[in-house]
């Protein structure tokens, strides 16, 4: 029973992401190192064009950080309830990160794309990798952001006063993982160098925009 279950699970969620990959939009899967910039970029793209765009909102299993809302930062969630969910088949793709849990749900891009927008998606390497592996991958489009240099990454972080020197040596040691897989040909659609922001955000408001229109 447990075995039919399983594959019940299984075609249920093929169903779903398909019906997903049918839209005309196109899902935009942003990537990249923890300080290489995304947020930032995201924001002006979100206030430049306030109705063509919807943020994804992520689960995880980690406690909130001051400022953060439910729904809105992420759906915050303890362990036992996060994995009961990913054994539902409820997520697209999951990652673990310094012992917490994250992944983007089903329903947080099915919302998204309810209201006719274009649903971008935040996420890490792994994350990248479970997305290409699903139907939703012909409808992607992959962008990954990087520092100019790991050591003006490490300034970053340093500049935010929010990492220990374990938590600071653990996101460098990530961002090593991620550079290196970036490198990977094919794995993305795009690549933006984010040593100034004027031209990063016009790198990826311009590769977005094309995909809308279906130029290429």
């Amino acid at each position: 029973m447990h075995v039919l279950r399983v594959i019940q699970r299984s075609q249920i969620l093929r169903r779903q992401l398909h019906a997903m990959s049918s839209t005309k939009l196109p899902i935009v899967v942003l990537s990249g190192p923890s300080g290489a910039g995304k947020s930032t970029l995201l924001k002006k793209l979100f206030a430049n064009h306030p109705d063509t765009f919807g943020f994804s909102v992520s689960h995880t299993s980690r406690n909130p950080r001051d400022g953060e809302e439910h729904g809105k930062a992420y759906w915050f969630t303890n362990e036992d309830e996060f994995r009961k969910l990913i054994g539902e088949g409820k997520f697209i793709e999951t990652a673990t990160f310094s012992g917490n849990l994250y992944g983007t749900s089903i329903q947080a891009v099915k919302d998204v794309q309810d209201q006719g927008r274009v649903c971008i998606l935040d996420i890490e390497m792994e994350g990248v990798k479970q997305v290409k592996r699903t139907d939703l991958n012909e409808t992607c489009t992959f962008i990954f952001v990087r520092p100019p240099s790991v050591e003006e990454l490490r300034k970053r972080l340093e500049g935010r006063n929010t990492e220990t020197p374990e938590s600071l040596a653990k996101r460098l040691a990530q961002a090593e993982k991620e550079l290196e897989f970036a490198n990977t040909p094919g794995v993305h659609d795009k690549i933006i160098v984010n040593d100034d922001l004027a031209k990063a955000y016009g790198e990826l408001e311009g590769h977005i925009l094309t995909k809308i229109r279906g130029d290429s």
